[in-house]
């Protein structure tokens, strides 16, 4: 693996921060009594922040929302990410797309914990923890040979039902933001869910980033181009611990007393087991001889 000692750093210190992090989440405010306290937005809302740890400041939803990813973090997150590290260390490209896909999960979740959350004491590592994620995703990027990809795959491999599922996974969130959103916008209303914060910060970055992401991955895919075998394994892994993330989530708000729709419900479960299911598929299907045999130059 290129940058091998350079990307080894760089996780453990993910690994160090996000536990740090995670670990504060979730025990801070533990045997504190939540003081309750009504927040009068600047559209005129009345929020109910969770008053109490790192999150006080927070409304309800979304600190119920912070613990729970916090422990997905925790009990997944981590482990994943170190055990893709050995792998990959090992230049197995299972290894390298399992660190890919992980380190995809930790950009996306501290870019959201960088802008969403209320300003709190752990917002250096918060950004010091989107930073080492974006500069490891780039280095573990460098360092597969995408034209060795395509016969590093099974011709076995299901490209149309993966690809799918992809295509399946943008329209989804398609449908749910913009069902939240233009509402809001014909009827000049405020977006529900919106609360105390300035803007919608997870449906910009889905919207702009994981739809279009989803979707072209899936064409090149389905087309067995070498792109698509490789932001098809990130969005797979990417997917599996996000959607994890997000079924805490949503158990975390129903404990919580928060009203969750139905379809949040139903759906994200159900899609988080076929993302399961299909990343258990593509790695199943990856060939490392073929792939040590045809990549060159891109390890130690």
């Amino acid at each position: 693996m290129r940058n091998k000692k350079i990307v080894t750093v760089l996780v453990v210190l993910i690994a160090i921060l996000a536990f740090i992090a995670s670990a504060i989440g979730v025990f801070s405010g533990q045997n504190e009594i939540a003081v309750e306290r009504q927040y009068q937005s600047i559209r005129g809302e009345s929020i109910s922040l969770y008053g109490k740890g790192i999150y006080q400041n927070d409304s309800v939803s979304l600190a119920a929302q912070g613990i729970a990813q916090d422990v997905v973090t925790l009990i997944l997150g981590i482990p994943m990410l170190l055990i893709s590290l050995i792998l990959a260390r090992k230049n197995l490209l299972r290894g390298r797309l399992l660190l890919l896909g992980t380190v995809g999960y930790f950009l996306y979740a501290y870019i959201s914990y960088s802008f969403l959350c209320m300003y709190n004491p752990l917002f250096l590592v918060y950004v010091m923890l989107m930073s080492l994620s974006l500069f490891t995703f780039i280095l573990c990027i460098m360092s597969i040979d995408v034209e060795a990809l395509k016969s590093s795959f099974s011709a076995r491999l299901p490209v149309k039902f993966i690809g799918g599922f992809q295509i399946f996974i943008a329209f989804i969130l398609l449908m749910l933001w913009l069902g939240k959103i233009i509402p809001s916008l014909i009827n000049g209303t405020t977006p529900i869910g919106l609360e105390h914060y300035t803007t919608l910060v997870i449906q910009a970055m889905d919207l702009g980033i994981i739809v279009p992401v989803a979707l072209l991955s899936a064409i090149l895919l389905i087309k067995r181009r070498p792109f698509g075998y490789l932001l098809s394994s990130i969005v797979m892994i990417k997917g599996l611990t996000m959607l994890t993330a997000i079924t805490a989530m949503i158990i975390g708000q129903v404990l919580a007393g928060v009203h969750v729709g139905m379809v949040e419900m139903t759906v994200f479960p159900i899609v988080n087991l076929v993302a399961i299911f299909c990343l258990v598929i593509v790695l199943k299907n990856v060939e490392e001889k073929n792939y040590i045999s045809k990549a060159r130059n891109y390890s130690i």
